[in-house]
């Protein structure tokens, strides 16, 4: 992901955030502490749950207000949660209603929200003004009191003080809008398992869908290549057969120029079949990534330097995931990137390992661009960085990319040893 770019001024967005997301923080703030008064007093009669039940679906709305006013003001994406589910019944739905764990956050959101936002309104507004009263007292209190007046040292200290205070507003919105960033990702946006259940149910349909173009892939392939191949071959037998069965004799010369054209077309059958083999199940990773790692790195057209730690075993799914994805990487080097060199190093301790790919080459690699000079190159499901992190992410990994312009890339893959 690219990085938010940092700007040593505070953007209008942030100073807007300030001003006007005060009374939004006003009203839910007074509204989560109402609720959770009056919750407290009304939990004893049987008002109670239906009051709170109400409660938490308004502080659900709430919530979705502030989020439409972070993303807009302070452009900071926040995921909206799923919907509630809607069982039959009164009483189950005011169950789940008050199960909902995106409501109570949002409730503890909209506390924490007021003291910041009251926070950031005295920054943007009122600090300015009370600086721009310290700068001029000089001149205010000439105005104020009629006749001559010395200048002194407190006239000196407030226009010091006024301008140090002025300077540090910007400097303060940055604090406070990062603050309302953090609490936004981490209170406004889905639950940890909602948010956990959306990663899984997506690298699943990455995984199956992967799956499926390699199924359909591989059935293109045995019948537009394998089975041409051994048809030819049934047909160069048939014919030698015929070149036996001659009445005037066997002709051998025909017959040495059948049998060589069987074996060369035999030979290419099987070179295809170990091809399309290779790509279900690598013969290398029957030994271990100790021995297929090195292996893979031997084929590169560019000098691979490899430096291996693997402790743990990883599970076999694993293994094959990560392998893929050293080959996938060493391909775009040796295809994009421009490199003299490239180092590979796998370490596996604590039930992760990790798998990092470096080269010296042009950089400027990134995930989710279609197009690009260093190992970031292509697009699509199973192509390129944004392909490997989503098989990655199937087996429950990621991906990382470092490529300034102008290089080193590295690339980083971290994935469990074993699979739950």
């Amino acid at each position: 992901m690219a990085e938010r770019p940092r700007h040593l001024s505070v953007r209008g967005g942030e100073w807007a955030f300030a001003v006007v997301g005060l009374p939004l923080a006003l009203l839910g703030g007074v509204y989560a502490l109402a609720v959770l008064y009056a919750g407290a007093l009304l939990s004893l009669t049987v008002l109670g749950l239906p009051f709170v039940v109400a409660a938490l679906l308004g502080a659900r709305g709430l919530g979705a207000l502030h989020r439409r006013l972070v993303g807009r003001l302070l452009g900071e994406h926040v995921e909206s949660p799923a919907e509630l589910p809607r069982p039959a019944g009164v009483i189950t739905r005011g169950r789940v209603v008050l199960a909902d764990p995106v409501a109570w956050r949002t409730l503890l959101y909209l506390v924490l929200r007021l003291p910041l936002g009251v926070l950031g309104f005295l920054t943007a507004v009122a600090i300015p003004l009370g600086c721009g009263w310290l700068i001029g007292f000089p001149l205010w209190v000439r105005l104020l009191q009629p006749g001559t007046r010395p200048t002194g040292w407190p006239d000196a200290a407030s226009m010091v003080l006024g301008l140090l205070l002025l300077y540090a507003v910007p400097c303060a919105i940055r604090l406070l809008t990062e603050a309302n960033r953090r609490l936004a990702r981490l209170l406004l946006g889905p639950a940890h398992t909602q948010q956990r259940v959306r990663e899984l149910e997506s690298a699943r349909a990455t995984l199956l869908a992967d799956n499926t173009d390699q199924l359909r892939r591989l059935e293109r392939d045995l019948h537009d290549g394998t089975q041409a191949q051994l048809v030819a071959l049934a047909i160069t037998l048939s014919l030698t057969d015929d070149a036996l069965s001659s009445p005037d004799g066997p002709d051998l010369g025909r017959l040495r120029t059948l049998v060589a054209r069987a074996r060369t077309q035999t030979d290419g059958t099987i070179t295809e079949l170990r091809r399309l083999t290779r790509g279900i199940h690598p013969l290398a990773l029957d030994n271990g990534l100790d021995e297929a790692l090195p292996a893979l790195a031997a084929t590169s057209p560019i000098p691979v330097t490899v430096h291996l730690a693997l402790r743990e075993r990883p599970h076999p799914a694993v293994a094959r995931t990560l392998y893929f994805c050293a080959a996938e990487l060493l391909t775009n080097i040796a295809k994009h990137s421009g490199a003299r060199s490239a180092e590979l190093t796998a370490k596996a301790s604590d039930g992760r390992i990790r798998l990092i790919v470096r080269d010296d080459g042009c950089g400027d690699a990134a995930l989710g661009t279609g197009t690009g000079t260093g190992t970031g190159t292509g697009t699509g499901t199973g192509t390129g960085l944004t392909g490997l992190a989503e098989r990655l992410a199937a087996v429950d990994g990621f991906l990382r990319v470092d490529s300034p312009p102008g290089g080193p890339t590295i690339v980083t893959a971290e994935l469990p040893t074993r699979l739950c």
